[in-house]
């Protein structure tokens, strides 16, 4: 079988949650087709063409783009019929690229990550009529807006994002209908969108994680574990909400019943807002590392206090692999089969989380209890092996 992986971006290295899921159903699929990865790669100058080594029978192929949105693009965003998230996908290079390779290979399949890339979804059906196409949907993008429009507190960036939410809404039903089988993070995003197209083929293929790469952290006994941990892209606006409500709001309260534990915001490119949480008192702001691993095997608690948010989060997961408990906000682990006090603590206030961490000592049977039932949860259901099997059927189907 031959698919093209058409993505809004590089899936190497893996620095973002986006990234990780494109790369391990990349890889998933590489041990049953051969692949040809088509993204768009910033600081490029020109197209690359490469073999990715992790990723066996495939070729990556990068088209330049810049980052950020153009002033001209925010206007077409609001007055246009396309929203601004998908007009920033919609470049005469990738197109071009994307007309080569469907012109001079034969694909059998063709998947698309998400909405963001719906803009081309007339050239792909033009070119390539016989193609098997199937729509990954990291998560349902319309919700995740009308989530931030209703806590964001400026009044002309909510109207944006109500704008933005309804433009959404409309590609994502083109998207429903143009497509022959779906692909969701979670049973609850399947019957959102069944709800709204009840014959689209929607299966469920969570997000998973590498729980032998994590193996070490979880049986580390040697580090202190004195660390309050929050990991991810700190440049998204669901995570920079989650970092400064938590160091704001959260945090002193913390503070001043346990003054001995730390707050580490672990992520790539965090934005100034984020930036200047550092200079308070225990908090850590690290930006971009090589490896987060040590910053599990170091932490007491890693921290989901998403308020904004859809599809699965794998900083949940990643954690839970890596033998440490999870506390969370319900919407930190929506989507996810884990249940409160069992294998994650949840609390959806400031006090609640604040509460829930304070009573946590290191390595007690409470501790341990949570943090066992959590690496059981996602070794025996999480796994990116399992995840693929389920992606695998669907492609043989």
């Amino acid at each position: 079988m031959r698919l093209l992986y058409f993505s809004p971006r590089d899936c190497w290295p893996v620095t973002t949650g986006a990234r990780l899921r494109d790369f391990h159903l990349a890889r998933q699929l590489a041990k049953h087709a051969t692949i040809t990865y088509l993204g768009f790669g910033t600081g490029l100058d020109s197209i690359r063409r490469e073999r990715l080594e992790p990723l066996a029978n495939s070729e990556v192929v990068l088209v330049p783009r810049n980052g950020g949105y153009a002033p001209l693009d925010l206007v077409r965003g609001f007055i246009g019929p396309e929203p601004i998230s998908v007009l920033n996908y919609r470049t005469p290079a990738m197109l071009a690229e994307l007309e080569r390779l469907l012109r001079e290979t034969p694909f059998d399949a063709i998947q698309i990550e998400g909405v963001h890339l719906a803009a081309y979804l007339d050239p792909v059906r033009r070119l390539a009529p016989r193609a098997r196409l199937v729509s990954d949907w990291h998560n349902i993008e319309s919700e995740l807006m009308e989530r931030f429009a209703d806590n964001e507190r400026n009044p002309a960036r909510r109207l944006y994002a109500v704008r933005t939410a309804k433009l959404l809404r409309r590609m994502e039903d083109r998207l429903l209908k143009s497509c022959d089988a779906h692909t969701v993070c979670s049973e609850r995003e399947r019957a959102l969108l069944l709800a709204r197209n009840a014959g689209a083929r929607i299966e469920v293929v969570g997000n998973g994680v590498d729980t032998a790469y994590f193996a070490d952290s979880a049986t580390s006994p040697s580090t202190p574990r004195g660390n309050i941990v929050f990991v991810g892209s700190m440049d998204y606006h669901a995570n920079i909400d989650a970092a400064i409500w938590f160091a704001t709001e959260i945090w002193p309260m913390i503070r001043a019943r346990r003054a001995g534990l730390e707050f580490q915001i672990v992520g790539s490119r965090p934005v100034e807002a984020v930036r200047a949480l550092d200079s308070q008192d225990g908090v850590t702001v690290t930006g971009t590392v090589e490896d987060v691993r040590p910053y599990y095997a170091g932490a007491l608690t890693v921290v989901t206090p998403l308020r904004v948010g859809s599809g699965t989060r794998l900083k949940v997961l990643e954690a839970m692999a890596a033998g440490v408990p999870v506390i969370s906000t319900t919407l930190g682990v929506e989507g996810l089969a884990v249940r409160d006090g069992e294998n994650v603590l949840i609390g959806d206030s400031a006090a609640a989380i604040a509460g829930r961490i304070c009573t946590l000592e290191a390595g007690s049977s409470a501790w341990r209890s949570i943090a066992d039932a959590g690496r059981q949860l996602v070794t025996s259901r999480y796994d990116w092996s399992i995840v693929g099997q389920t992606l695998a059927r669907l492609y043989n189907e």
